[in-house]
């Protein structure tokens, strides 16, 4: 008899145990870019002289990584269909080419962050490049850290084990989209 974990057979819910830690684990996250983006927004209206700050962050390498979360974030939906169907290779498949999304949007967000730095605006610049960096920075830990554990379960699906878990990712990859839609325009295009 195969062990099978507790989190994939018990609900009290109607909603799986692991389902459940994945929304308490999202609603913390909002708690935790909903305090930065709320602090940012006050710190926004109050100084005016912020929209000068954010006329010097690249716009087009933003909205590029806008473009190119977005497609890893269709890469993920396809990844759950597959694994829905039972195609735990396929499922991997497109796991993977999430995981090459997010190498796209770091790298991407790497070099736009050299040549800010190379002109002088740094973290210790101004309050505006304090939250820039702050937010992005928070956000792109959360790029890398949902690379890695999806690199995990793409190892996984890839042997037909554990297929729910895609599901699971993909909502965590979503969940990373979305505060970058919100971070965006906060930070791009609001001049």
């Amino acid at each position: 008899m195969a062990f099978k974990p507790i989190a994939n057979t018990r609900s009290a819910t109607g909603v799986s145990t692991g389902k459940l830690a994945l929304y308490w684990l999202l609603c913390s996250e909002i708690v935790i870019f909903g305090g930065v983006l709320a602090g940012y927004l006050m710190h926004r209206l109050a100084h005016p002289e912020w929209a000068y700050q954010s006329m010097h962050t690249n716009t087009l390498a933003g909205g590029i990584n806008t473009f190119v979360l977005l497609t890893s974030s269709l890469f993920a939906v396809l990844a759950h269909d597959a694994a829905e169907m039972k195609d735990g290779k396929k499922a991997a498949q497109w796991l993977l080419a999430t995981v090459a999304g997010g190498g796209v949007f770091l790298c991407i967000k790497a070099v736009e962050w050299s040549n800010e730095i190379a002109h002088g605006y740094t973290i210790t610049s101004s309050v505006f490049w304090s939250f820039y960096y702050t937010a992005a920075g928070v956000h792109a830990s959360h790029v890398i850290g949902g690379c890695i554990v999806m690199l995990f379960i793409a190892k996984d699906a890839w042997q037909g084990k554990e297929l729910h878990r895609v599901e699971f990712i993909g909502l965590y990859w979503h969940f990373v989209d979305i505060v970058w839609i919100f971070l965006f325009p906060l930070l791009y295009i609001a001049k």
